[in-house]
């Protein structure tokens, strides 16, 4: 296995895409096209499929779900040149964190991004484990903590897994300042660890932390002011980077309207670049939701994505 720069690959904006459905449960990747293409045109630069934003866990590794991963990695690099595709394996087990891992490999996935096991706790040597299992693939791994969703990264964890050599870097969303400086801290002992971050309403701080990259939710709807917050801050703009920052904080609000995946469904559905199917047992929004959602962002209408 070519060990690539963990550093290159997560830096930038990062698009952990939602999966566009043919039906609830079932993804598509013809009815991905328009989004991929608009996504394209307002400046990301690399995806992420089958993240808590993708409804990754709800999807089992059938041929459809093959299907989407490789159409929508094939499309992604027609259109930016080869841009980066990591693929989410998340899972409760090992076993299905590989299973997950060979049902995505057809798409070549530029590295599998994995949690540590969801549901039951586990210790650290068992953690470090499912990682290192990982190693099997032949796909380098970013490890990605979401301590919302699965056992947290601790400290002592994240030392361990700078070094193993298939580990290229980290996704911190946990939101707590101290664990991302230590995860940048760890990191810069490892050429070519990289780092990136999840937490939206602190992508700035994160940047200015040292991440090399952001993974906003919130960019499905607005990739323009994430793109722009990466490249005001590394143009040393202060003043519209924090501009950026304070528009992508307040269109976090849609979810105080509907939390999550479906919300983030409707307003692209509105838009013409998704359909509104969920898998179970997530349920689309109401009429009512999605009037209280396009009413919240239309004074954000310059920034939201446009097909």
């Amino acid at each position: 296995m070519s060990t690539p720069d963990g550093r290159r690959l997560l830096g930038g904006v990062m698009i952990p895409l939602v999966t566009p459905m043919a039906r609830p449960g079932v993804p598509s990747a013809e009815a991905a096209h328009d989004l991929l293409g608009a996504l394209a045109a307002a400046g990301a630069r690399s995806l992420m499929l089958l993240g808590s934003n993708g409804e990754g866990p709800l999807l089992p590794p059938t041929p459809a779900l093959t299907a989407y991963v490789t159409g929508v990695a094939a499309r992604w690099r027609e259109l930016t040149g080869d841009g980066p595709v990591l693929v989410n394996v998340t899972a409760p087990g090992t076993a299905d964190a590989l299973a997950r891992a060979d049902a995505v490999l057809p798409a070549r996935p530029d590295a599998l991004v994995l949690s540590p096991p969801i549901y039951f706790h586990h210790r650290p040597d068992e953690i470090l484990a499912h990682y290192t299992a990982l190693e099997a693939t032949g796909v380098p791994v970013v490890a990605y903590n979401a301590p919302r969703y699965s056992n947290p990264l601790t400290p002592a964890l994240i030392d361990d897994l700078t070094r193993l050599p298939h580990v290229i870097g980290a996704k911190d969303s946990s939101g707590d300042p101290a664990l991302l400086a230590h995860l940048i801290a760890a990191a810069r002992r490892r050429p070519g660890f990289g780092v990136s971050q999840g937490a939206e309403h602190q992508a700035l701080d994160a940047l200015r932390a040292g991440a090399d990259g952001i993974v906003p939710g919130i960019a499905n709807v607005a990739p323009a002011p994430a793109a722009a917050l990466f490249a005001a801050h590394q143009e040393g703009r202060a003043d519209d980077a924090e501009r950026a920052q304070r528009t992508l904080t307040a269109l976090l609000a849609l979810h105080g309207v509907r939390p999550g995946v479906p919300a983030v469904k409707t307003v692209l559905t509105a838009r013409g670049l998704c359909t509104p199917h969920v898998a179970a047992p997530f349920t689309p929004c109401t009429p009512d939701e999605r009037d209280r959602l396009l009413a919240l962002l239309t004074p954000y209408e310059e920034h939201l994505i446009t097909p």
